[in-house]
C-alpha cells in the first residue's frame, strides 16, 4: 500500500515538472509579452444610433470622449450640428452604416489581435508612443490611402473601406478589384501597425530616392513581421499566392532592372511610383507581375541588415541612412 502511494506521489511530481516545463517554454517562446488592453470607441455607433433629434445632446455628452484631432466635432456650433443631421440622415450614408455595422458590430477579436501586437510593438521600440485611444468611424469617403490614420497618441480606422466587399450595390465606388481583395477584416491589424510604424521611421533629409523609399517600406514589413509573428507573407505583402511566388521567383531580375536602369538612386517619383504603390502588376514587368516590387526588394534588404548587425528594432527604426543598410546588410538575390 504505501508502495503504491509513493509510485502515484512520483507520477503526480513528474507531471508536474511536466507542465512546469511546458509553460516556462511557451513564456520563453512569447517573450513574456504583455497584452495591450485595446478599446475602440465607436464613433459611428454613436451618431448613426442616436435619433437625429438628440445628435447635438450626445455629441456634447460624448465630447470628452470623441476630443481626438482626427475627428471633426464642435457641438457647440449650429452649422455643424445640421451638417451631421443631414449626413446621419442620408439614406446612403444609412445603408453603408447597416452594412459595416452587420459585418463589425463584434469588434473584440480585432482588438485582442491589435493589443497583442501592440504589447510586442512597443517591447520591440521602447520609444514608440503609446497609442491612448482607439476610434471607428463610416465616412463614405472612400480614400484607400487612408484607411487606417494616427496622431501617434489617437488611432482611428474607417470601418466602411472594410466592408466594401458587401457592398456591390454601391458600383459608382468603382473600387479597383485589386483594391478590392484587401478591404477586409485581416488587414485591419497589419494596416494598423503599418501607419504606427511609419509615424516612427526616421528619413533622410532631402529628397529620397527610390533606394530611400524601399527601405523605409521594408523596415514596416519587417516590423509587422515581428509584431504579427505568423503572418502568411500574402497577407503582409498583399500578394496573391501567385504574386508571391513570381517576386521569389523574380528578385535577381527586379533588382537587376533597377540598377540597369540607374533607379535605385533616382529621385523622380514620377518614375518609379509604380514599383511602389498599389497596382494590379508592375508595368515593366507585365501583367503577370507582382506591385509594390521595390517594397519587397527593400524588405528583403532589412532583414538581411538586422541579421548581420543584430541591431535593435529601435535602431533600425532610428537609422536614416539607407546607402549604409545596404551596405551593410550585403544583400544580394
Amino acid at each position: 500500500m504505501l508502495n503504491s502511494k509513493s509510485h502515484i506521489a512520483r507520477q503526480m511530481q513528474r507531471h508536474m515538472a511536466m507542465c512546469l516545463c511546458i509553460v516556462v517554454a511557451t513564456l520563453a517562446l512569447t517573450g513574456c509579452v504583455r497584452s495591450e488592453k485595446v478599446q475602440f470607441h465607436r464613433f459611428e455607433q454613436l451618431l448613426f444610433d442616436t435619433p437625429v433629434e438628440q445628435i447635438a445632446t450626445e455629441l456634447k455628452a460624448h465630447e470628452e470622449e470623441y476630443r481626438s484631432e482626427l475627428l471633426v466635432l464642435y457641438p457647440d456650433e449650429p452649422e455643424f450640428i445640421q451638417m451631421t443631421q443631414e449626413y446621419v440622415s442620408d439614406p446612403v450614408m444609412r445603408d453603408i452604416y447597416r452594412i459595416t455595422d452587420s459585418l463589425y458590430h463584434d469588434f473584440s477579436d480585432v482588438e485582442r489581435q491589435l493589443g497583442r501586437a501592440l504589447g510586442r510593438a512597443y517591447k520591440l521600440c521602447p520609444k514608440m508612443t503609446h497609442v491612448e485611444r482607439f476610434y471607428t468611424s463610416v465616412t463614405g469617403d472612400f480614400n484607400y490611402d487612408w484607411r487606417v490614420y494616427s496622431n501617434c497618441s489617437d488611432l482611428c480606422v474607417c470601418l466602411d473601406q472594410y466592408a466594401l466587399g458587401a457592398m456591390e450595390k454601391y458600383q459608382y465606388f468603382n473600387t479597383p478589384a485589386y483594391l478590392l481583395r484587401t478591404l477586409k477584416r485581416e488587414y485591419i491589424v497589419p494596416d494598423c501597425m503599418f501607419t504606427l510604424a511609419g509615424l516612427h521611421i526616421e528619413t533622410p533629409d532631402g529628397e529620397p530616392t527610390l533606394l530611400d523609399h524601399a527601405i523605409a517600406d521594408g523596415k514596416k514589413l519587417y516590423f509587422v513581421e515581428k509584431c504579427l509573428p505568423g503572418i502568411a507573407d500574402t497577407l503582409l505583402l498583399r500578394y496573391t499566392a501567385d504574386q508571391l511566388k513570381w517576386m521569389k521567383d523574380n528578385e535577381s531580375n527586379v533588382w537587376g532592372w533597377m540598377i540597369k536602369n540607374k533607379m535605385l538612386y533616382s529621385t523622380d517619383r514620377s518614375a518609379f511610383r509604380n514599383l511602389m504603390g498599389d497596382a494590379p502588376h508592375t508595368n515593366a514587368f507585365g501583367n503577370n507581375s507582382a506591385p509594390r516590387t521595390a517594397s519587397y526588394i527593400g524588405w528583403q534588404i532589412v532583414r538581411a541588415y538586422m541579421k548581420k548587425s543584430r541591431c535593435t528594432m529601435q535602431e533600425l527604426f532610428d537609422e536614416a541612412d539607407s546607402q549604409k543598410i545596404l551596405t551593410t546588410s550585403g544583400w544580394r538575390p
